[in-house]
């Protein structure tokens, strides 16, 4: 194409821009470079560009001339629908609506709305839809990947790879159903141009990305956020950093997001804030979908202050004038940090950047970072149980492997995009490919991830320029001071909290009591591994509702109970503070809303092979205080111990005979006139409170309430 040609390409695109976004937008030069690349030359093209740049005007403003044909030769067929691969709802919703502006006709298939499928796939055929997004999770569903993906695959006119760094395991939020990228890039006809775009990658993650695509033209541009002021203050507990949020957030310019690393402590929060009078919602992966829609409306609209939310809202919340990001708790890695703050200060002319760290936090990506891939002795055992021709679906695995449904599923995911397994109707199947554990990559991305919490360590202490510090995290060889975050300038906040708001953070976070929900049904596939339970637990077998002090992720009792019942926690007799903390959940189920039917007659002990002495002291102080018999210890015969993130199938096959009761305590239950108040440390998978109980319920308990310290998660 000649240059006279090119020129009048890029005065329609930036035609196609003014109508997107508004009379007087102009293309930058990058963004030009790529939509040519794209429309004209049909090549592969890598934005690593900061948020706010306009990655999706170059899609938008591509898929627009690619459908009208303006560099189609005569008799050229018109281009096929431009496929945004895109990993949360949150974006697809704001894209669709984008895409509107411009007299983009755009559709989305995704988990949330099954029923337009057929519609939608109806419409693509007819030529009546301009742009499909679809979520990386639709790419590894069977009847889509065999039944769509081909036909969508030879039709399409451009392919978008949306957050693109999710496609390398060096990437900061890698997810192994993007993987499968490359069968959807495979099947492409030869001259289609594919566009991947993130605004945090680091040099890395950029070359992981480009050999993935081929032979890719890469534009990356500088990182600086001249909009984001950054700060980090050191507060010494989180009641202190509630009390911050409350003192400080009518502060905060607009409306914005406040950031935990739990759901516990994002619900925490967003319930604190509303009690001191703010509106706020939160948004977590926890919340029902309409629930989060209305959310995300409300903070679009600013009906609300905030929403508090954890890495669900991470990538792809769209709203230009947002006002502050504060992290509540340090996310694990400079680049992830970097991603979420960027949803501030688009549209704007100053948006405050706030991280309150807290010394939680290390023992929380802890936590995260051991659901990573799972050791090779399981991931043989789930080779070995799959067969090529009869599929095993992930619950019926679970009997076979101790690993959790969602950590099951991710290393399925894995092989499957190696090619060992393949997921199909009904679960499974072997694929009888030969699949060598790689160790050695393994061992370097966990020393990459553990490195990057270090840096985040530091990003918290440097007295160095904040943003410049970030920059260079992501390799941007422009990184210079920016003259505005804490360290450059004078800071605007300080540590200072109200002694109101402290008084009132302490008290909310002092409260004690989190519910145990009985179990009602069987895991499935017992069965197959000897255990003859299946179905609903039967009446007389069922545990009733019971009792936590708190959650190992809360904010108020979460470090303390760590201390006590966390990995590294020695066995100890219960303190004076914990026991007064239970005698307050006692009392408060005692008289509270959904309080027990009848008191607790007696009070056993569940045998603990880990902390023996912290859980009968537990016993025997309760028993003391509520002046109830102590009928001793159940113990298991079960001496081993799945961790605290084994399967629920692995717990009931490990513990489902392993209760034996004594012939004294049984004697002692059938003669009560109420139920045991059954006491435990922590209460993880909560099947060994429901076999403990079952245990004490077939021994004559006329019923079993659990009490435990701790409730993981």
């Amino acid at each position: 194409m000649s240059e006279v040609e090119r020129v009048a390409v890029r005065e329609c695109a930036e035609e196609v821009l003014r109508r997107l976004a508004g009379e007087h937008a102009v293309l930058r030069e990058d963004q030009w470079r790529a939509i040519e690349a794209l429309v004209v030359d049909r090549r592969r093209v890598l934005c690593v560009q900061r948020t706010g740049w306009g990655k999706s005007a170059v899609y938008f403003v591509a898929t627009a001339l690619l459908r009208d044909g303006i560099t189609a030769e005569p008799g050229d067929p018109p281009a096929g629908p431009t496929v945004i691969v895109s990993p949360l709802l949150a974006l697809m919703r704001n894209q669709v609506e984008a895409a509107a502006r411009a007299g983009i006709r755009a559709r989305t298939i995704n988990s949330a709305n099954l029923d337009e499928w057929s519609e939608i796939t109806a419409e693509i055929r007819a030529g009546e839809v301009d742009v499909l997004l679809i979520s990386p999770e639709r790419l590894n569903n069977p009847d889509f990947r065999d039944n769509v993906l081909p036909g969508l695959a030879a039709s399409t006119g451009l392919l978008v790879v949306d957050e693109a760094h999710c496609v390398s395991d060096w990437g900061h939020d890698f997810r192994p159903d993007y993987r499968r990228l490359r069968t959807f890039l495979a099947g492409l006809p030869g001259l289609t141009p594919v566009l991947a775009t993130t605004a945090t990658a680091n040099s890395r993650v950029t070359a992981d990305v480009a050999e993935q695509l081929g032979d890719a033209l890469v534009l990356r541009g500088s990182l600086e956020r001249d909009s984001l002021r950054l700060a980090a203050l050191e507060l010494p507990n989180p009641a202190h950093r509630l009390a911050w949020l409350a003192d400080h957030l009518d502060r905060l310019p607009g409306s914005g997001i406040v950031y935990t690393l739990t759901v516990a402590a994002a619900t925490e929060t967003a319930e604190f804030l509303r009690s001191r009078g703010f509106a706020v919602a939160s948004y977590t992966g926890q919340v029902e979908d309409s629930a989060r829609r209305a959310a995300e409306q409300d903070l679009l609209d600013n009906k609300i202050k905030a929403l508090v939310a954890t890495s669900a809202l991470g990538m792809g919340f769209d709203k230009p004038d947002l006002g502050f990001v504060v992290h509540l708790g340090a996310p694990p890695s400079p680049i992830a940090y970097y991603q979420q703050v960027g949803r501030a200060g688009r549209a704007v002319e100053h948006a405050e950047v706030i991280l309150l760290p807290g010394p939680e936090d290390v023992a929380i990506w802890r936590y995260f970072a051991s659901l990573a891939f799972p050791p090779e002795e399981q991931v043989r055992t789930v080779l070995d149980a799959l067969s090529p021709d009869r599929p095993l679906s992930t619950p019926a695995l679970e009997p076979i492997v101790d690993l959790r449904r969602t950590r099951l599923e991710l290393m399925l995911k894995v092989l499957d995009v190696d090619g060992a397994v393949r997921r199909t109707r009904g679960g499974w199947l072997a694929t009888g490919e030969p699949w060598t554990y790689d160790t050695a990559r393994l061992r370097r991305v966990a020393e990459a991830r553990t490195a990057e919490q270090k840096t985040m360590i530091e990003y918290a202490g440097t007295t160095a320029c904040r943003m410049e510090f970030l920059r260079r995290c992501l390799d941007d060889p422009e990184a210079t001071p920016c003259g505005r975050c804490d360290n450059c300038a004078d800071p605007l906040f300080d540590a200072e909290v109200s002694a109101e708001a402290l008084a009132a953070a302490q008290t909310f976070l002092g409260h004690a009591g989190v519910e145990i929900s009985p179990k009602k049904m069987w895991p499935t596939g017992l069965a197959t591994v000897g255990v003859p339970l299946k179905g609903k637990i039967g009446p007389s077998e069922q545990i009733l509702p019971g009792r936590a002090v708190g959650r190992l992720s809360d904010l108020g009792w979460g470090d303390r109970l760590r201390a006590l019942v966390g990995p590294e926690a020695a066995d100890s007799a219960i303190p004076e503070e914990m026991v007064a903390a239970v005698v307050e959940v006692l009392k408060g189920w005692a008289h509270g809303q959904d309080a027990w039917a009848q008191r607790p007659a007696a009070v056993v002990s569940v045998g603990s092979h880990r902390r023996p002495k912290l859980v009968d002291s537990l016993a025997e102080r309760i028993a003391a205080v509520g002046r109830l018999p102590l009928l001793g210890t159940l113990t298991s015969t079960h001496a081993g111990d799945s961790g605290p993130r084994g399967n629920s199938a692995q717990r009931v096959l490990a513990l489902h005979d392993a209760f034996a009761v004594p012939p004294e305590m049984a004697e002692a239950l059938r003669d009560l006139h109420g139920p045991v108040l059954l006491v435990d440390d922590m209460s993880d998978s909560g099947w060994t409170m429901v076999l403990a109980g079952r245990a004490l319920r077939q021994a004559g308990a006329p019923g079993v309430l659990p009490l435990a310290l701790a409730v993981a998660g």
